[in-house]
């Protein structure tokens, strides 16, 4: 794992750009994964690395796991690639409604402050 410095900044940088609390993100991967017919059980909702992002957000630090410091470098990286997180945030709904979906999966609401 990580050291302890290295993984107190992954911290702040995960925590900045995942901006969605944990029961927003819940709540978007159920809604996301929603369909007319069938809806998953809300531990199957969203992708892998959504839920993955989820479990993250209800731990403390101490107890990351190196699984969960790959995930965050990922999710850092991700957003960071998609965003300019200095120009955030954006004033109304992203036209790009596919890259949009990917961020809120990922726990960044682009249309919040």
């Amino acid at each position: 794992m990580a050291d302890a410095l290295e993984t107190e900044a992954l911290w702040e940088d995960f925590h900045r750009v995942v901006n969605m609390t944990s029961a927003e993100l819940a709540a978007w991967l159920r809604v996301r994964d929603a369909e007319e017919r069938s809806e998953p059980l809300p531990d199957e909702a969203g992708s892998a690395t959504g839920r993955h992002v989820l479990a993250i957000l209800q731990k403390r630090r101490t107890d990351l796991t190196d699984d969960d410091v790959r995930v965050m470098y990922k999710v850092v990286d991700t957003v960071g690639d998609l965003v300019d997180m200095d120009d955030e945030p954006e004033p109304e709904r992203p036209d790009d409604t596919r890259r949009w979906h990917r961020l809120m999966t990922l726990g960044h609401d682009p249309l919040k402050p």
